[in-house]
Formats: structure tokens, sequence, C-alpha cells
């Protein structure tokens, strides 16, 4: 997760320089718990499967950016990034689901090992939601 956060304090830097003082980029980007997933029972090796994730929407300023996604071997670290406008009519948010969607196609035997991640402790350590997944053949 420490790398998720220096990937994105590199990309705000990288976006964030400018002379102007009036620049229209005025965002950052925040990565959101993962609630809840839906996943298969088993994957069959050589097929594609929709994964889908959902999180909590906290404000009306955070927009869905993209699905944080590593690999190594046969583990998946995913996380939901969004991007937050910072602008003064953002409205808070109670509840408000939101669910995306990513393709995840199976080329390796064994069993694949998913880590959700859905915030950290009270001591700054990443929660994960781990799901085991085995490929049939």
């Amino acid at each position: 997760m420490k790398k998720i956060v220096f990937l994105l304090l590199i990309a705000i830097s990288l976006t964030s320089c400018s002379l102007e003082d009036d620049s229209p980029n005025n965002f950052y980007y925040e990565i959101l718990p993962v609630e809840s997933v839906e996943l298969p029972e088993e994957f069959v090796l050589g097929q594609t499967y929709e994964i889908t994730v959902t999180y909590l929407r906290p404000t009306t300023c955070h927009v869905y950016n993209n699905i944080y996604y590593e690999a190594e071997l046969n583990q998946r670290t995913v996380a939901v990034v969004t991007t937050v406008y910072q602008n003064n009519d953002c409205l808070p948010l109670i509840d408000q689901v939101a669910e995306v969607t990513f393709n995840f196609m199976v080329n390796s035997n064994g069993t694949y090992v998913f880590k959700f991640w859905q915030g950290e402790d009270e001591n700054g350590n990443d929660l994960y939601y781990v799901v085991e997944v085995p490929v049939v053949e």
C-alpha cells in the first residue's frame, strides 16, 4: 500500500507543477476502501471473468478514476482510486454505494490470491479482504 501512496504522490507532483496561479487542475487522488467484491468460487484456465468491486463514495467531489491493480505471481492487490475535485460545492454523501468492474483473464494454474484494500488500522497498517480462487481445467 505504501507503494500505492508513493506512486500517487509522484503523479500528483507531476500534474501540480504550473507556472500559472489560475490552474484548473484543482484535484488530488484518493484511494477508497473496498466494501465488497463479487468473485466466482473457481476460475477456468483461459477464461476471462468480470470482477465487481463495491465502495462507498464519501462526497460529491469524489469521482471514480481507476482500479489500482498490482500483480505478483498469482497474487493480485486491488484498490479503488478516485479523483477528488477541490471546490466549495462538495456535499457529503451518506451510504452512497458505487460499483466498478474490471476484467480478469486466467492465464495460470494454481490458486489466485486477491487482496482488496480496505483501509488502515489504528497503527497505519494496511487492511485487506483476502480471497483465494482456485483454477480448474
